[in-house]
């Protein structure tokens, strides 16, 4: 069989049902987020987030389907031309982080509290507690059900429900409303139509909430540094799909594998599993339970503010979007390629990241417990690990971080310091 060619630049993996915006209508799509691994969110001050997972999406037998080669699933996937959905995903992430870390962890990834210069009570760097920046990567630690809906590029609704209470995020045409049902909260933004080419604002660096946008950026990788092949079929979401089996041939991916479950009939990734090299559960699972293809009712997508609610109206796409602050460090460089991709944040100040309160003690007090001492080239500093992504923080205030082992983020380091 002929080589798996990489993904064209011009396809878009998985129809519109990702639930991010685009440039186009000033709404800024996430496509950072699964070749930059993971950085930094262990700390407080990654802006990338990770994006890959599984469902834990009832399964039924293997179907007998016709045969189908990896190249031609791909481009099944590929030119997938479903642009309307509905249903129920559920998604769970264990990524194994300290628990000590995991409030820290939150608050860094959205601008929320935390002890590395977050600010503000879980609220989103608007101060809304209803701002999507802080709410959607909630999905970052523990299992989640979403209701899910969209209808092309320009209508979508995401609604992660709990037993208690219930958080909405509506975008229709050039507005995007998100209700968060325990603070009564809502939160308002109107799309900048000028900020097409502009700059990305921070809501680039969302979790995904749907096994579309997560194959869209794992497929990214495909390439010569990956081995893709068809490893069987199974039936999940009532529907019957191919078992895409995607694996890192660089040695130093802390990724075992990934598994897709794709629509036999249309091409629609619905299940989506990432296995660490460490072995045991997936470390992030995304995937329908329930699903259908029908075009939504209009009414889907329309939102009313609740009575009382207080209304945050967010800045617009192009609004001092520029240089975003992650806890005193900024300027995203990513180090490597591919599945040994490597991300490094470095500080303004040459020191590590502390709050706006003067937290620096606070820092120190967590790398030391959670983390151990390295040296290199670059100095020295502390990493900390996790099932899936190890981040190294240098004592000069430089942060390394991905889903690659030590070694890769120690070579990383030494390079960008020679």
């Amino acid at each position: 069989m002929a080589p798996i060619q990489p993904p064209q630049p011009e396809r878009d993996f998985g129809g519109y049902a990702g639930f991010e915006g685009d440039g186009g209508d000033g709404f800024p799509r996430s496509r950072k987020l699964v070749r930059y691994g993971v950085p930094v969110a262990i700390a407080g001050v990654a802006a990338a987030t990770i994006g890959l997972g599984t469902a834990l999406a009832s399964t039924g037998g293997s179907p007998s389907l016709p045969n189908i080669t990896a190249e031609q699933l791909l481009d099944k996937i590929a030119t997938s031309k479903v642009q309307t959905v509905s249903g129920s995903v559920q998604v769970t992430t264990d990524l194994g982080l300290p628990q000590g870390l995991v409030g820290g962890a939150m608050g860094g990834a959205t601008g929320g509290a935390g002890p590395f210069g977050q600010h503000g009570g879980g609220k989103g760097g608007d101060g809304s507690a209803a701002d999507p920046q802080a709410k959607l990567t909630e999905l970052l630690s523990g299992t989640h059900t979403l209701r899910v809906a969209a209808d092309g590029p320009d209508r979508q609704r995401v609604s992660i429900v709990d037993s208690t209470s219930e958080y909405t995020v509506v975008h229709n045409g050039d507005q995007m409303w998100a209700y968060d049902s325990a603070s009564n909260a809502v939160y308002h933004q109107t799309a900048d139509k000028n900020a097409k080419h502009g700059p990305r604002s921070h809501r680039a660096e969302q979790v995904p909430a749907t096994p579309q946008e997560a194959v869209r950026q794992a497929l990214k990788n495909v390439g010569p540094s990956t081995s893709v092949s068809v490893d069987g079929t199974a039936e999940v979401a009532g529907q019957q799909a191919y078992q895409l089996l995607i694996k890192p041939k660089q040695a130093d991916s802390t990724v075992d594998s990934i598994r897709v479950a794709v629509d036999a009939a249309n091409g629609v990734p619905l299940k989506f599993t990432l296995t660490p090299k460490g072995g045991g559960a997936a470390a992030v699972d995304i995937g329908y339970t329930k699903v259908d293809f029908g075009k939504p009712a209009a009414s889907t997508f329309d939102f009313s503010v609740p009575k009382g609610a207080k209304v945050t109206e967010g800045k617009g796409s192009g609004e001092n979007q520029g240089t975003q602050d992650h806890g005193g460090l900024s300027g995203l460089n990513v180090i490597g390629k591919d599945w040994s991709s490597v991300a490094e944040l470095k500080s303004a100040n040459g020191q590590l990241p502390s709050a706006k309160g003067g937290q620096s003690q606070s820092v120190e007090g967590l790398l030391g417990s959670f983390g151990h001492q390295v040296k290199g080239g670059f100095g020295t500093g502390t990493v900390i690990n996790t099932r899936l992504v190890n981040v190294l923080i240098t004592d000069k205030g430089a942060v390394f971080a991905g889903a690659v082992n030590q070694d890769s983020l120690v070579r990383a380091a030494d390079s960008a310091a020679g």
